[in-house]
């Protein structure tokens, strides 16, 4: 184990759950962390810090710690330097952030390094918002991949754009039916890579968007660079059903766009998963899709779930406002 992990670094992403179901995940990598920190209007900058976070060197097979509480929990990286750990708590779990410690660990169970995650644990009256990224909240141009690879390798976090008043649409929803000391959790799902992970924080935090726990896709290397993005959509169902049997008690509210499969996707979440979805709001990108959206969205069972296509933000606002989402 001896040197191999010297210059291991332990990413530890924003984890959630209850007291009988948490769950909070990472990657073991070695190197030099990458993280999106120059600025500028500079195309080569932007371009040389996004190619970074795609050198990136997993650590399979080591193993990895987390104390909660008494208890002592242990877990194995993937061959890609995933790790993932799913608890009960012996003890209740309050509502609201917990600060977390993950360790690698070596075959003595010597710590080697560490990182720090947090884990949301929201209240069951709370609503749960599952949101998309790429053109729902940030212009993505994802139909579109010249556009959107230029888009991508021109702009750093900071000078990209959201979609006029998502920040305000978010900012209100995250405070809807709850006090403003424990705001609405809110889970990003993206068909983007963990590579991203820093280049979405930034991005998020720049823009004041609500803090939230991010379900992304498999690390890429760089020469996977153009194929970021281009994956199966059966993950981001998976990973959104994951969120959904986490929290069987919360009423969730999905939102999307129609540029790729995301009214697909939430049709058969509405579904199957009909008794815990309260509205779905999908972002009318591409017209010639417009009727074919609607036409699904009319197709779900439970008549009691709203549902709304829009081409700008303030309708969905009105539109939340109407059904008493937002007050």
């Amino acid at each position: 184990m001896g040197n191999k992990n010297s210059d291991a670094f332990v990413k530890v992403y924003h984890g959630y759950g209850h007291t009988h179901n948490l769950v909070v995940y990472g990657h073991v990598l070695t190197g030099k962390p990458a993280r999106p920190d120059k600025f500028s209007d500079n195309i080569l900058t932007n371009l040389v810090q996004l190619v970074k976070l795609f050198f990136v060197k997993p650590l399979a097979n080591v193993r990895v710690n987390l104390q909660w509480g008494n208890q002592q929990l242990y877990s194995s990286t993937e061959s890609d330097g995933f790790f993932k750990f799913e608890w009960q708590s012996d003890t209740e779990v309050t509502a609201g952030w917990h600060e977390i410690t993950i360790h690698v660990v070596n075959e003595q169970n010597e710590r080697i390094v560490s990182g720090q995650g947090k884990i949301f644990v929201p209240h069951s009256t709370q609503y749960g918002f599952i949101s998309d990224i790429d053109d729902t909240v940030l212009v993505s141009h994802s139909a579109d991949t010249g556009k959107k690879l230029r888009t991508m390798f021109t702009k750093n976090p900071r000078s990209r754009k959201t979609f006029a008043d998502v920040v305000k649409f978010y900012q209100l929803l995250s405070l809807t039916h709850t006090s403003p000391d424990l705001l609405n959790p809110f889970f990003y799902v993206s068909s983007s890579e963990w590579n991203l992970y820093d280049y979405l924080n930034e991005f998020f935090k720049h823009n004041d968007l609500p803090k939230g726990a991010f379900l992304l896709n498999q690390i890429k290397k760089w020469y996977q660079l153009l194929k970021t993005g281009k994956t199966k959509h059966e993950g981001k169902l998976t990973r959104v059903i994951r969120i959904l049997q986490a929290f069987p008690k919360q009423k969730f509210v999905l939102l999307g766009d129609n540029s790729q499969k995301d009214p697909e996707i939430y049709m058969t979440l509405a579904n199957k998963y009909s008794e815990q979805i309260a509205a779905i709001y999908i972002r009318n990108i591409s017209l010639e899709k417009e009727i074919a959206t609607l036409e699904m969205l009319n197709t779900i069972t439970n008549k009691n779930i709203h549902t709304c296509q829009f081409k700008h933000t303030d309708e969905a606002i009105l539109h939340a406002r109407g059904v008493g989402l937002l007050r």
